[in-house]
């Protein structure tokens, strides 16, 4: 009986042996993730989830990759299976980032586009809806906000992830503004510092949230997107501009704006 055994064995390891390779399942090599991990988001989007957390806390010199792969629960032989280098992984949460505010803006911008040469109230609306939209986005996305000014610390290292991901948008504002300066909808010299003072402003806005108690919350809140309406209908807003199309734009002389804010 003990022979029969062995001999039944070793014909299952013959057997076994010869299986073409081709139908063998492949090893897994070290730090190669799982096939569903691999062919599924979920590992990669968890890293890059992870990873803009730390670095919008940390920044990238004070967050390391063994960091983020502890966060996430994997070696860093996997985390490299997925992202080379930590630039590399910088960069794509730059453009995670870049992605979801673009989803979230792009329609606006659109409406902003169409409403630019109607001026008025369609103007104005489309105005405060971008505005509206903006906060509502960085609110609900702060490590957006963190993630940035890590970036702006250093104004001329990664100068480059300004002009993929935050730029191209934000141009499309300032475009819209200058269709509106050439049809004589509003008077607009400086679109850009116009947009770059709302972004800054609103990251600002951000940052308060995040050292502020609830109620305090609640008053920043109200505060600045009452001032957000006040900065817009003070540039922007109906009456502002009555001149012939194509003199809103280059003339210098709406640079200095008075208002008194009730």
């Amino acid at each position: 009986m003990r022979g029969l055994r062995i001999l039944a064995r070793l014909c299952r390891m013959r057997k076994s042996s010869e299986t073409p390779s081709a139908e063998r399942p492949a090893r897994r090599g070290p730090g190669r993730p799982r096939r569903a991990e691999r062919d599924g988001p979920s590992t990669r989007e968890r890293i890059l989830r992870e990873a803009t957390e730390l670095f919008a806390a940390r920044g990238p010199e004070g967050t390391s990759l063994r960091d983020i792969a502890a966060r996430v629960g994997i070696d860093v032989k996997s985390l490299h299976h997925h992202f080379p280098a930590k630039e590399a992984l910088y960069d794509a949460c730059f453009e995670r980032v870049h992605a979801a505010e673009r989803e979230a803006l792009a329609p606006l911008v659109a409406d902003l586009r169409e409403a630019a040469t109607m001026g008025g109230d369609p103007l104005a609306t489309a105005l405060r809806a971008l505005a509206d939209g903006f906060v509502d986005f960085l609110e609900e996305h702060p490590h957006t906000t963190f993630l940035w000014l890590r970036r702006w610390l250093d104004p001329t290292r990664g100068a480059g992830l300004d002009r993929a991901y935050a730029l191209p948008l934000y141009g499309e504002v300032e475009r819209a503004l200058l269709e509106a300066a050439q049809a004589g909808t509003v008077r607009e010299t400086t679109p850009h510092v116009t947009v770059r003072s709302l972004v800054w402003a609103a990251h600002g806005h951000v940052t308060a949230l995040a050292a502020a108690s609830p109620a305090e919350r609640e008053r920043e809140r109200y505060e600045f997107r009452l001032w957000v309406r006040r900065f817009l209908d003070a540039l922007y807003g109906p009456g502002r501009a009555e001149a012939r199309p194509g003199s809103g734009a280059g003339d210098g002389t709406d640079v200095i704006i008075h208002r008194t804010l009730e």
